[in-house]
């Protein structure tokens, strides 16, 4: 097999990842595209892996890493989105630009 296939389909899948990351306003679909991306990475090493015949696998070893790394990510992220749509009922990344609290007038000032 060609290394050309699976570096084509891995440059696609980082690609459509690349485009949900700067177009998507969910944070959850960020989060997954962001996942899409690692999965194309993690393809390129597999397949140069094989390709290169690495005699100690040094390219599934660190597909390994990476795939621990995201499983580490995917948990804080999801905490976290949780975190956020508790305090502000809301995880469209446009209305999430501010890291304070939103301020409200004081008790003598809303009339």
């Amino acid at each position: 097999m060609h290394v050309v296939y699976p570096v084509v389909v891995a440059a696609l899948l980082f690609s459509i990842g690349v485009y949900g990351v700067l177009a998507r306003r969910n944070t959850i679909l960020v989060l997954m595209s962001v996942e899409l991306m690692l999965n194309a990475v993690n393809l390129n090493l597999v397949a140069f892996d094989v390709w290169l015949r690495d005699v100690l696998h040094g390219g599934q070893v660190l597909t390994l890493f990476v795939i621990v790394i995201a499983a580490a990510e995917v948990g804080i992220g999801l905490a976290i989105v949780l975190a956020v749509y508790r305090n502000r009922r809301t995880i469209d990344l446009d209305r999430l630009r501010e890291l304070g609290e939103p301020v409200e007038p004081p008790v003598g000032d809303r009339g």
